[in-house]
């Protein structure tokens, strides 16, 4: 059972309860100009990518760019996600481009009439109660909407840390990757938590500014109740568990077996102490023998001890 395989099945499994769905927005605001349009394109087209690993389904990720990034498609969008979605599952909202602040209300500047701040907290308030949310604006004057969003059920990420800082953003660069990268994953169980992306692409940003010898216009800022509930990608096995029938259902087992353990653990107070390891044994072996079918299903796929696909 000391196999990081088996780890990786473990922190799926405590991730996200079973059955739970995430379905992710992106949204790529206009860039005004070519070098911004194409930034902003491409990190988007990379969040959506990644974001697929979490998802499951490519129906659960949506991209609006372009044209169909409109207010009154990002809207239909959320309002649409609010009406599926059920206690225990996960919203994603990830916005990049270009923001602004007039001391009163953000905007989010995309194709026709602008997004505001008060419009955003209004959608993600019709989300059920028990629906978490993970809002990232990586945008300029972002940090202007954090409080006001920011609360038991959502977490809020903002690429700046008021709504003063107004110029262009490098945060949306560095979450982008973030979401593909083994460095992001601190505790290598093959999930990427909203707080590890946020981590690293923080860290990355502070790197470039002292890279460039520039003073820095952004100052990334996270809020909300325990941001390393959300996972934001799905790296090598792990991503494998989350779309594999038979993995899934070697997972299911996970969980009864966790559940034994958890109640064996509850009565260990008043078990004498060889009576409560007689008990726990069997179900150490049990979860024992589990890792041994999860590497062997892992072998069929193809997958390594590390994580990754072996080459063919």
């Amino acid at each position: 059972m000391k196999t990081r395989l088996l780890t990786i099945a473990i922190g799926l499994c405590m991730a996200l309860p079973a059955g739970a769905v995430t379905q992710v927005l992106v949204v790529a605001g206009m860039g005004g100009e070519p070098q911004y349009e194409e930034r902003f394109q491409k990190w988007t087209d990379q969040v959506a990518h990644t974001s697929l690993s979490v998802a499951g389904d490519a129906a659960r990720v949506q991209r609006l760019a372009g044209n169909d990034a409109r207010r009154e498609k990002i809207t239909a969008a959320i309002r649409a996600a609010a009406d599926k979605l059920q206690s225990g599952d996960h919203f994603v909202l990830v916005l990049v481009g270009h923001g602004s602040f007039d001391g009163n209300d953000y905007r989010f500047m995309i194709p026709g009439d602008d997004i505001t701040g008060n419009d955003i907290q209004k959608l993600m308030d019709g989300f059920t109660k028990g629906v978490s949310q993970l809002v990232v604006n990586a945008t300029s004057t972002s940090g202007a909407i954090v409080d006001k969003l920011a609360g038991p059920q959502r977490v809020v990420i903002a690429a700046t840390k008021s709504g003063g800082e107004r110029q262009a953003t490098r945060f949306g660069e560095y979450w982008a990757e973030a979401l593909g990268s083994g460095d992001a994953d601190k505790d290598k169980d093959g999930n990427v938590t909203a707080q590890e992306a946020f981590d690293f692409a923080n860290r990355k940003v502070v790197e470039s500014f002292k890279s460039d010898a520039a003073i820095a216009t952004e100052h990334a800022r996270i809020a909300g109740s325990d941001p390393g509930r959300f996972v934001v990608a799905r790296l090598g096995a792990a991503a494998l568990f989350a779309n594999d029938s038979q993995l899934a259902a070697l997972r299911a087992e996970q969980d009864g077996i966790e559940l034994r353990i958890d109640q064996l653990r509850a009565q260990k107070a008043d078990l004498p102490a060889d009576d409560y390891y007689n008990r726990l044994e069997p179900v150490m072996l049990d979860m024992a023998r589990l890792g041994q079918r999860i590497d062997a299903r892992l072998a069929q796929l193809g997958v390594n001890e590390g994580g990754s696909r072996d080459a063919r």
